[in-house]
């Protein structure tokens, strides 16, 4: 993505372990399959975890009756939170000199205000879903570089089917 001039030193993946629910009872099979094949196959990946909820909330309906009803709300919590702090923390260790942010979670934008103004740090953002999801104003106007992700880009990134070394294989679904 960013041309064989720069050297990637390392990838940090923030995520959140998911929950099996009775839709889905091997969510979470399948995502620890995924993350572990990444891992191998990938070994400048690492993996920080925020936390994922799963409750129950009433919210109002929007064609009642009833004036409400009950639904589950998934949350994923802590991971935007350890991505801010990473991205500043790494920007005073001077562990890059650019670095690249894959999200579009306005909630970051300060984080990369601070890198560029305090640390003149380059930062480059990509938007998962761009072109046909707009990038985050916030975002945009704290980053010295948008990058969109191209279907050729992630056709060419895929895992293998099996990785190399192991006995992980790509599940048939994916």
């Amino acid at each position: 993505m960013l041309g064989p001039q720069n050297e990637l030193v390392k990838v940090k993946y923030f995520t959140a372990r998911v929950q099996p629910s009775p839709r889905d009872p091997e969510v979470n099979v399948r995502q620890d399959a995924y993350l572990r094949a990444l891992q191998a196959h990938c070994p400048l990946v690492e993996l920080y975890y925020g936390e994922f909820l799963r409750h129950r909330v009433s919210m109002e309906h929007a064609n009642p009756p009833p004036a409400s009803v009950e639904v589950w709300r998934n949350e994923e919590k802590g991971s935007d939170v350890n991505l801010a702090l990473h991205l500043l923390n790494d920007s005073w260790l001077s562990a890059y000199d650019c670095a690249v942010v894959v999200s579009n979670d306005s909630d970051l934008a300060e984080s990369l205000r601070l890198v560029r103004a305090q640390n003149h740090k380059l930062v480059g953002l990509v938007t998962p879903g761009a072109p046909k999801r707009k990038t985050s104003r916030q975002l945009r106007q704290h980053a010295n570089f948008l990058k969109p992700i191209r279907t050729w880009m992630l056709e060419a990134s895929q895992l293998p089917e099996v990785i190399p070394g192991t006995s992980i294989h790509k599940p048939g679904g994916w």
